[in-house]
């Protein structure tokens, strides 16, 4: 699955090492202005897309016995 932030196609293994690789950076250097509104960004998508994971998995969900 791809997705698209500011242009830029991701797929989510991207999207989480970008994320990871922002982390570490900020953490040995610090991050540009540019690159925390980029990890912030990235961030929001990602809780976006799990959300809605998780939602669509709900609605999904029968109890058992239900059909």
């Amino acid at each position: 699955m791809n997705f698209i932030l500011e242009g830029i196609i991701l797929n989510m293994k991207q999207m989480i090492d970008r994320i990871n690789y922002l982390y570490k950076k900020s953490k040995e250097f610090g991050l540009s202005d540019e690159e925390r509104i980029e990890q912030e960004k990235l961030r929001k998508e990602y809780v976006k897309i799990i959300r809605g994971n998780f939602e669509n998995q709900l609605k999904n969900y029968k109890k058992k016995g239900e059909e």
